[in-house]
């Protein structure tokens, strides 16, 4: 089967905003969207209820799937849209469903203003155990979200996209989280901001005074480290332009206020063989709750 962008739908506003972005990301990718809809059923008792009879379990499980299926057709014919259709836990479906897929996007219930994300249990779950990227997306996003204002200021999906943010972590770097944010840039013809955070001495925590020349060295030997990192990539994705951020501080931190202004924050998910199941990072899993952009987490051993 060709690789795909997947999206897990469950008729909510976040999720309907999911799949468009996924649609969106599809025909920049050139690959075909897969609609997986999960449909959970609910105990025997409970179905037999006359407002959870035959009728209302045939809508959510066959009738807003499908509807969803052709309105995305409607809307992105240039895009070929498979749906595929499952029972069971959409925790533990989904990560199977997008075994082969390129990415999986879900939908994150978008908090007031621009307070970032509320991700749930499930979609936290998939995180933690898919074997491919994870976009999460908000409700309410809109194409033109990603992109920069017109020439009279007005949003516009016609205009250029605001750059790709990729978190760097200096120290243990990994080609596919940084593979996964140049390529990211590429399709959107447009910037690379590469934020990594990292921490001054604790010298504060005991009174002393801070020392400024210690600092610059710091600060200096950070930046020389993620130029190193980043000079192979450079020369790789030669028309990707790149801005290096090297900060003092928490990397979430400052992750989460250049989500402001990107098109889409990558961040990296450490894969561990643990018989305690999949782990989230701490850095990562802050930039999901507080981000304000679509956050997509690559995983890597």
């Amino acid at each position: 089967m060709p690789r795909t962008v997947t999206v897990g739908l469950d008729g909510s506003p976040e999720g309907r905003a999911a799949a468009e972005w996924a649609a969106r990301e599809a025909k920049l990718r050139g690959l075909p969207l897969k609609v997986v809809h999960v449909w959970e059923p609910v105990p025997e008792p409970m179905a037999q209820a006359p407002l959870l009879g035959a009728e209302t379990q045939q809508h959510w499980s066959e009738g807003i799937p499908r509807e969803a299926a052709t309105g995305i057709r409607i809307r992105h014919p240039e895009v070929e849209v498979v749906m595929e259709q499952h029972s069971g836990r959409p925790a533990e479906v989904l990560p199977g469903a997008a075994k082969d897929a390129e990415l999986l996007v879900l939908g994150s219930r978008g908090m007031s203003g621009v307070g970032g994300f509320m991700v749930g249990s499930v979609g936290l779950a998939v995180v933690a155990h898919a074997e491919c990227p994870v976009v999460l997306v908000r409700a309410g996003e809109q194409a033109a979200d990603e992109h920069t204002m017109d020439p009279a200021g007005i949003p516009s999906a016609s205009a250029p996209f605001r750059p790709v943010v990729l978190g760097l972590d200096a120290t243990n770097p990994d080609d596919a989280l940084i593979g996964f944010a140049f390529e990211a840039a590429l399709l959107r013809g447009t910037s690379l901001r590469v934020v990594h955070g990292w921490n001054e001495p604790p010298y504060i925590a005991y009174g002393m005074p801070p020392d400024l020349e210690m600092n610059a060295r710091i600060a200096a030997e950070e930046a020389a480290a993620v130029a190193d990192v980043l000079r192979p990539w450079r020369q790789k994705f030669p028309a990707v332009e790149v801005v290096e951020d090297s900060l003092s501080g928490r990397a979430a931190n400052h992750l989460v206020d250049a989500s402001r202004e990107a098109s889409l924050v990558v961040v990296g998910r450490r894969v561990r063989r643990s018989p305690l199941g999949g782990h989230i990072g701490p850095v990562t899993h802050a930039v999901l709750h507080h981000a304000t952009a679509p956050v997509a987490v690559v995983p890597h051993d």
